[in-house]
């Protein structure tokens, strides 16, 4: 495992915790041995709390549609503190809310599976807002100043831009994507402890019309937007793709997160598409988000925490679209950093290795280095993108030489 660290020279190397609710001491020693194995090879963790799954106990008291579960992932975030944080100094409490309440309580692909439109998924974002921040205090009251640490949870957007952009319908859609995406879990936590506006009164005036008395987007108490602004350390991007957007008004029977927002996100034919269907590669997509979110939540300390391309099984080492990608993209970040002056901190490739990659299982890869999962040593090889790679973060960049 670590001569592939050595190899490309990595120096920050982004992993994940499952949940658990019981101290697990064979876990906490496994965890200990990995936390010191990465210091030793001169890799930074950052570790990432809650990663789209939870034990079966917590999902028998309601998962995260569950008030509970707030205080049991504060109590949860405070065992690894405690454990972790002398060596452990980057923390991710949640990753991706956005897509685990729409994945997992609405569409229903994704653990726990459940399908309950336009309902559960505000609950769901609810209690997440509130465990994040719930945990951040305590990071911050009790650990901080001993550890100094940072913490943050990592937020998936897609970048989107008007499908007309001659159309007033198409630039307010475009704004409500924005808002019901990356919005929704940014402006509690960067701006002013609530959600965006567009998306409140947008839910609201469905709601209304669909002869319900409260909107089914719960609301904060004023203590909890205050306790919730302000929750991050830095801000943590996952990044993909980009979508145009245009209007889509759907009738009033249809509830749903998606009916809401009333706003439909097309790829354009000539973008190119990777080894999945809804990955076009729009590298220039990146530069302008990171724009959005150095304008809009003033100027933060970013980490794009996960950005990468998928190929197809079964695969080709020699994965020149792979390499493409990441010249393109990395290039778009320097510009972003350089031109921009956007106050990017670091970059996380996704992934080292070929995953379990949620509902589509092995069936895609996003690797830098194959692993053969026919084979029970699950041997590893590397892929070009990740020789270049290599040579790419060895440097810190491009080395650019004359023909």
């Amino acid at each position: 495992m670590f001569d592939l660290f050595k190899f490309l020279i990595v120096r920050h190397f982004y992993f994940i915790f499952i949940l658990f609710v019981f101290i697990l001491f064979i876990g906490i020693d496994y965890y200990n041995k990995l936390i010191n194995d990465l210091l030793s090879n001169q890799v930074t963790p950052v570790v990432t709390l809650n990663h789209f799954d939870l034990p079966q106990a917590l999902e028998d008291l309601g998962g995260w549609a569950s008030e509970e579960i707030v205080n049991i992932f504060d109590e949860y975030s405070a065992l690894c503190f405690k454990t972790f944080g002398d060596r452990v100094k980057f923390w991710i409490t949640i990753n991706e809310p956005y897509v685990y309440a729409d994945l997992g309580y609405e569409v229903g692909i994704h653990a726990p599976g459940l399908k309950q439109p336009g309902t559960l998924l505000y609950q769901v974002g609810h209690n997440m807002l509130k465990a994040h921040a719930k945990a951040w205090h305590t990071y911050n009251n009790l650990f901080r100043k001993l550890q100094k640490g940072f913490v943050s949870l990592a937020l998936n957007s897609d970048w989107a831009e008007p499908y007309d952009p001659s159309s007033p319908q198409d630039v307010s859609s475009c704004e409500r994507y924005m808002s019901f995406s990356l919005g929704w879990f940014a402006n509690p936590v960067f701006k002013d402890g609530d959600y965006p506006s567009v998306m409140k009164s947008q839910i609201k005036d469905r709601t209304e019309k669909q002869g319900m008395a409260v909107s089914r987007l719960p609301e904060f108490k004023a203590e909890e937007k205050k306790m919730i602004k302000g929750t991050a350390d830095f801000f943590a991007l996952n990044y993909y793709t980009s979508r145009k957007v245009q209007h889509s008004e759907k009738p009033l029977d249809v509830q749903s997160f998606h009916a809401d927002k009333e706003a439909e996100g097309i790829m354009d034919p000539s973008w190119p598409i990777s080894g999945v269907s809804w990955l076009a590669v729009v590298p220039w997509g990146l530069r302008k988000l990171l724009n959005y979110i150095k304008i809009t939540y003033n100027n933060p300390k970013i980490y794009i925490t996960e950005n990468g391309f998928a190929e197809k099984d079964p695969p080709s080492l020699e994965d020149d679209q792979r390499c493409d990608f990441y010249k393109e993209t990395l290039l778009e970040i320097l510009k972003a950093i350089h031109e921009d002056k956007a106050d990017i901190r670091g970059y996380f490739a996704w992934s080292l290795l070929d995953n379990f990659e949620w509902s589509y299982g092995y069936s895609i890869r996003f690797g830098l280095f194959h692993v053969d999962f026919k084979n029970p040593e699950l041997p590893r090889a590397v892929y070009k993108s990740g020789k270049q790679y290599a040579k790419i973060i060895s440097h810190n960049g491009f080395i650019y030489t004359k023909e």
